[in-house]
């Protein structure tokens, strides 16, 4: 049985390590869909709760938080903070430092 692009991506999400961070874009190409950025943002929508994602861990490809103030990037931010990820200049998080690089 093949697995569904939604599938991939929880699996992939799944691995992001404590202390680093991924991009929607990056998890989409991880998933086999580069384009699909957006579907990777769906699916932490739908199912960050029910699948127990580390969504905290993924960001947008600036290397910033993609959640408004008051709509839960405090709550990111403290998360990734917890976990030892640093936020620059802007709340800029170096991705040469803290990005996740790995084939699954």
């Amino acid at each position: 049985m093949t697995e569904t692009f939604h599938e991939i991506v929880v699996r992939v999400i799944k691995k992001i390590p404590k202390g680093r961070v991924a991009t929607y874009g990056q998890i989409a190409a991880m998933a086999g869909s580069p384009r699909a950025a957006r579907q990777v943002i769906r699916t932490l929508h739908s199912s960050s709760k029910k699948e127990k994602l580390p969504w905290h861990r993924v960001i947008n490809s600036k290397g910033k938080i993609g959640l408004k103030e008051y709509q839960g990037y405090e709550i990111q931010k403290a998360m990734l903070e917890k976990e030892g990820v640093k936020f620059g200049i802007n709340d800029i998080i170096d991705l040469d430092k803290f990005q996740w690089h790995q084939k699954i």
